[in-house]
């Protein structure tokens, strides 16, 4: 129990230990600016950590269902690394597979198990919010992280205990999938609590760079463990998570309330400055009561975006789980790639996913239109998939750039709603103030993805066995119908733009975006 001295917001939360402890031997408080800047590190490498150990599933995939006649040496210039990483190959541990995967329905039992964890997720995702609404963040994100540490080693620990049940490895994806849930809507609301509305897309955008930075760093570690036996793949990104769910759980402030800044004092602050604005403004007693589920489907833009983000992630998580398997198994220049070298050359649909985030914030914020460049970067994805397919295979170089330029246009808008969009609608007028409402409806925007992110794997896994056209072909259907469930909030954009250029008095000007309608 806390002392009556103990700083606490109005949902109870009490000062994290370790910024107490900081405090204590710093002889003052931390200052606003100080708490700002800590709470963008643990939560960029809190959700990095969430990545990281989501991604190793895919690099181990090939490894558990090996073509053994297509590992080949992969011809990079002037890369000891890569060159290190095939030896990886030569373990008959890696080569021989890992039954039950190693069968001949091995990819339609790796793609079960794909849809089981993101299954979970995306119902876990629903109650998460509404948990986050209502609960500490810090203690749920905290639990969120060491639960997905636990089980993400778990299924790594099958190979050191020799198991083969396809179930345990089905059941311990699933609960890893419960935990991973807790992560988005916990890190976007705390986020929101201490950032403002102006340039929300590209601040968000460039802190949403946690997510390639994640897969990036789980493709890295994952095929770098592979020469070692491929359960070190899950083991070390599951003791990096508890760790730094460890230090989010002696760090991390949810909101100024929480070091002690007193409401007025901190709003004379943001209005120095109006790009310090904090996201969930305008405090009042309605902040007490959370956002209901249903009520957060009304606010207008909640659906079209939650459905247009299904069938984003539908793409962006097929290649997040199949790309690596993919590259392993398509000839190109004339070789086919080890799986560890496919692991790291898979890092570069990150590095465009990077890109892409921020790119599509900053247009966004320019344009003041969510919609018009969500679709337009879905709408340019379709081109880009198909090109990919067809002239990917001709050489490392044409796929690498190929893969560049599709991550880009994949990630952007799935970037975009997760973050600016997801803390514009969380904050919409039609709330009236009531700030009690971001996580329920970054968790039902990014829930209904997340549905969308399960179904893409498991098509993939059943489609890839008859024909990878099929499935990208799959996945350029996917983008169209992603960016025509966009078109109406892009026409209003649009009129409402027209109008305002139409108007002569300047101070007549209004906010246009659409998300801003009633």
């Amino acid at each position: 129990m806390g002392s009556s001295g103990e700083p606490r917001s109005k949902m109870g939360t009490i000062k994290p230990l370790g910024i107490q402890l900081f405090e204590c031997v710093r002889g003052g408080p931390l200052s606003f600016r100080s708490s700002q800047a800590l709470v963008l590190v643990l939560t960029f490498l809190s959700y990095a950590s969430y990545h990281a150990t989501r991604k190793t599933t895919s690099i181990v995939k090939s490894v558990l269902d090996p073509k053994t006649a297509n590992l080949g040496m992969l011809h990079w210039p002037s890369q000891q690394y890569l060159q290190d990483l095939q030896g990886a190959a030569n373990n008959t541990a890696l080569t021989s597979g890992w039954a039950p995967f190693n069968g001949d329905g091995g990819t339609a039992l790796l793609g079960e198990i794909d849809l089981a964890f993101l299954g979970v997720y995306a119902i876990g995702m629903f109650f998460a919010g509404h948990l986050g609404d209502r609960v500490d963040l810090r203690i749920l994100l905290t639990v969120g992280m060491v639960g997905t540490g636990l089980f993400t080693a778990a299924f790594g620990a099958g190979y050191w205990l020799n198991i083969h049940s396809f179930y345990y490895f089905l059941a311990v994806q699933m609960v890893a999938g419960l935990f991973q849930s807790t992560g988005w809507p916990s890190v976007v609301a705390v986020v929101g609590n201490w950032f403002g509305k102006s340039k929300r897309g590209l601040i968000m955008g460039i802190w949403n760079a946690h997510t390639s930075v994640g897969n990036i760093s789980g493709s890295l570690i994952a095929a770098a463990m592979l020469k070692f036996g491929w359960s070190w793949s899950f083991a070390v990104p599951g003791a990096m998570i508890a760790l730094v769910g460890l230090a989010v759980f002696l760090f991390l402030p949810v909101d100024p309330e929480v070091i002690g800044i007193e409401d007025d004092r901190h709003v004379r602050d943001y209005e120095k400055n109006d790009t310090d604005f904090p996201l969930l403004e305008g405090r009042s007693d309605s902040r007490d009561e959370a956002v209901g589920f249903i009520q957060a489907w009304r606010i207008p833009g909640v659906a079209p975006f939650a459905l247009c983000l299904f069938f984003c992630k539908l793409v962006a998580y097929t290649f997040l789980y199949w790309l690596p398997f993919y590259l392993s198994h398509t000839e190109i220049g004339g070789e086919y790639l080890s799986d560890s070298a496919a692991g790291v050359l898979s890092t570069l649909f990150d590095v465009g996913g990077v890109v892409g985030g921020i790119l599509a914030g900053h247009i966004s914020d320019r344009l003041d239109a969510r919609a018009l460049t969500a679709a337009s970067f879905t709408f340019c994805a379709i081109p880009a998939l198909f090109f990919y397919r067809i002239y990917g295979s001709i050489s490392l170089t044409w796929n690498a750039a190929l893969m560049l330029l599709t991550g880009v246009l994949v990630n952007g808008p799935y970037a975009l709603i997760t973050t600016a969009v997801s803390a514009d609608l969380g904050t919409h007028s039609s709330l009236n103030g009531n700030s009690r409402a971001l996580a329920t409806v970054t968790a039902i925007i990014d829930g209904t993805g997340s549905i969308g992110a399960a179904v893409g794997p498991l098509l993939t896994g059943y489609i890839s066995a008859r024909s990878w056209s099929g499935v990208f072909t799959m996945l350029m259907v996917s983008a169209l119908i992603a960016g025509l469930l966009l078109s109406r909030l892009v026409v209003s954009e649009i009129s409402a733009k027209m109008e305002a250029r139409r108007r002569t008095d300047p101070a007549s000007d209004l906010p246009v975006s659409s998300l801003e309608e009633p």
